[in-house]
């Protein structure tokens, strides 16, 4: 499985690297008329110099890169940046792309379990533009396109899972959204970094159920954890009881080691039961 996992990693970055060799064309594709077009524009900035290196000279920050189009087409080599880079005026425009890791929020989600129960859930998602040629040239607006697919991405997992394992698998629930939301935007140049699934929030009808059901279950558990005390308490008291009767005089220790704690609590009625040895000597004088 894992070397499985590994060739599909292979070919899809061979793909990637393929699309974004066929965006890098050369400077050649423009034809003749391009040509000439530049030609002029280069001829003009000449002329106006000093004036036209204002407009011809840009800057892009360390987080950004800078995708270049001269006539409509991408310019040969990977994106600008950061620091300075020179363009045409007239020919050549500019898209800024920032490189930055961006998170947003998953609004939640109505989502129907697969045991039939309907909870809300909602996430964070973490990415970055890993390429930014594919990320201008291949999606409109990438950042719109991975919201709607991760929406789309909690609905399809959860609908899969039942309530217990929404709420004791969200590292897994995670997990598979983050490779499954890696895979599909990874045509547009977006790494997913991480995902993580924030609040699973119930109908107040099946918390009140599970409120119920819990309590019945900790009653359950006290019920059985006092029915093993009272049987470890006897089983102490009859062992206690075979030590006694190998010793009599054992009993009344016992029996003075009690008078003496109850006399310590200031009781104003003590219970002192006499032995039945005693009273059967009035009983015979009778």
């Amino acid at each position: 499985m894992e070397e499985d996992r590994k060739e599909t990693i292979s070919i899809r970055e061979s793909k990637r690297r393929e699309r974004q060799a066929a965006l890098e064309s050369p400077d050649t594709g423009i034809g003749l008329c391009g040509w000439i077009i530049v030609g002029l524009s280069l001829l003009l900035m000449l002329a106006t110099l000093p004036l036209s290196i204002w407009m011809c000279i840009k800057i892009v920050k360390e987080y950004e890169r800078a995708i270049i189009f001269r006539l409509g087409r991408i310019l040969r080599g990977r994106a600008k940046g950061p620091g300075l880079f020179f363009i045409l005026p007239c020919t050549d425009s500019f898209i800024n792309v920032d490189m930055r890791t961006i998170t947003f929020d998953i609004p939640p989600q109505e989502v129907l379990t697969k045991d039939s129960v309907t909870v809300s859930v909602d996430g964070v998602v973490y990415y970055r533009v890993q390429n930014a040629i594919l990320a201008v040239a291949n999606i409109t607006n990438a950042d719109a396109a991975t919201r709607l697919l991760a929406q789309t991405t909690l609905r399809n997992v959860l609908g899969t899972k039942n309530l217990a394992e929404i709420l004791s698998d969200r590292e897994e629930i995670a997990h598979s959204m983050q490779t499954t939301l890696d895979d599909a935007t990874d045509d547009w140049g977006i790494k997913v970094e991480r995902v993580e699934i924030k609040d699973v929030k119930l109908p107040q009808q099946l918390q009140r159920a599970m409120a119920a059901e819990a309590e019945a279950s900790r009653e359950a558990r006290a019920k059985v954890i006092a029915a093993e005390g009272e049987m470890n308490a006897s089983r102490a008291l009859k062992e206690a009881s075979l030590v006694i009767a190998e010793s009599p005089s054992g009993l009344q220790l016992r029996y003075l080691q009690t008078l003496n704690t109850i006399a310590a609590e200031k009781n104003s009625t003590i219970i002192f039961p006499l032995p039945m040895d005693m009273m059967q000597a009035f009983m015979k004088r009778d």
